[in-house]
């Protein structure tokens, strides 16, 4: 339950939300509650009412914190990658290159063509997730 006054009023919470929307228009949801949190952590807000006010995680917010305290600053705007590369993101382009000059009438056909071609056995959703991209 939020309080009704101090750091942790509807308010407060109210407007924090407001930055980090705001934020994210330039940057993702992590990186921007992430700029915030090191802003209520340099002034001296604790651990728990900046969990409260960014919706990051407690363990987020030690980490933070101890980054700071240590002056391990280079790594805090650094945002993970995401995961394994794609197995089509090298010849995506050849892949839809030869969509256009065939005559494919289904996506497993084109997944077919893409094993053959290019020696990657791919699903036909993952065909159909690469056409709706680059369509």
């Amino acid at each position: 339950m939020v309080e009704k006054t101090g750091i942790n009023s509807e308010h407060t919470v109210k407007i924090i939300k407001m930055i980090i929307e705001f934020l994210k228009l330039f940057m993702c949801e992590t990186l921007a509650k992430r700029v915030v949190s090191i802003v209520l952590i340099l002034a001296g807000v604790q651990n728990k009412q900046v969990t409260i006010l960014t919706s990051l995680c407690d363990k987020s917010v030690r980490v933070l914190r101890r980054k700071l305290e240590k002056g391990e600053t280079e790594d805090l705007l650094k945002v993970g990658g995401g995961g394994r590369k794609g197995k089509l993101i090298d010849v995506e382009q050849a892949v839809i290159d030869e969509v256009n000059e065939g005559t494919y009438h289904t996506y497993q056909q084109i997944a077919d063509m893409t094993a053959e071609k290019f020696g990657l056995k791919v699903s036909s959703a993952t065909i159909r997730r690469l056409l709706k991209k680059k369509a």
